[in-house]
């Protein structure tokens, strides 16, 4: 699964890497991030601007928000056949920016934290999915889920699952492409040699220690 990821550029830095334009005042970086938690989003609806979406899908016919708090991930095998992801899927796709994530290494001594980064330490676009949930007091919703498959050869020691990532030529199509064949094609593993890993300290166990210190190498 991918449970926790950062996004902490500066505003110029996303702004080229991604082409869009980001309104003054909705960004902060964010070293910690964590589900049910409204977090940044390029989505095919509005391409253009970065968005703020809940983390955890809500499909549009759910009863409350808990059920999002189980949705966020989405299997890459599986996608087309489960109800609340096979239609986002194919009509409601972004892209959710960050330049790491985090996953859990099973060791002797305990479950040690991990940072995964690209050996550049660039930014990079998540596959995700996205609905909207209309609550009873009219207010609207819009969450996501990050879509996963199964681990490269960096992350076969780490995890069992690691977040799709869409190649920088590849994040035009995802967002506006409607061959589904085709798209189905990206949800492969990222190339291994282009990324990397390191240890970091258990203050990233706790979402409410959201500060730089998260990020630090601790080999």
């Amino acid at each position: 699964m991918c449970g926790r990821f950062s996004f902490s550029p500066n505003e110029i830095i996303i702004e080229e890497r991604f082409d869009l334009e980001i309104e003054e005042g909705i960004y902060t970086p964010r070293y910690n991030c964590a589900p049910t938690q409204n977090l940044a989003v390029i989505s095919n609806n509005d391409p253009y601007r970065l968005s703020f979406y809940r983390w955890g899908l809500v499909p549009f016919w759910a009863k409350d928000l808990s059920i999002g708090n189980k949705m966020i991930n989405a299997k890459s095998e599986t996608i087309l056949e489960k109800s609340s992801f096979k239609a986002p899927f194919k009509r409601r796709r972004c892209l959710v920016p960050a330049d790491g994530f985090y996953e859990w290494k099973k060791e002797k001594e305990g479950k040690v934290p991990v940072r995964i980064l690209m050996k550049d330490e660039s930014l990079f676009g998540m596959a995700g999915i996205w609905d909207t949930w209309k609550g009873e007091d009219g207010v609207l919703v819009n969450s996501f889920a990050i879509i996963t498959t199964h681990p490269n050869e960096l992350m076969e020691s780490i995890h069992n699952r690691m977040p799709v990532i869409i190649h920088k030529e590849n994040e035009d199509e995802w967002l506006r492409g409607d061959n589904i064949n085709y798209l189905t094609e990206f949800l492969r593993p990222y190339p291994s040699e282009f990324m990397k890993a390191y240890a970091v300290s258990t203050l990233v166990n706790s979402p409410r220690n959201d500060t730089p210190e998260v990020l630090k190498n601790v080999e």
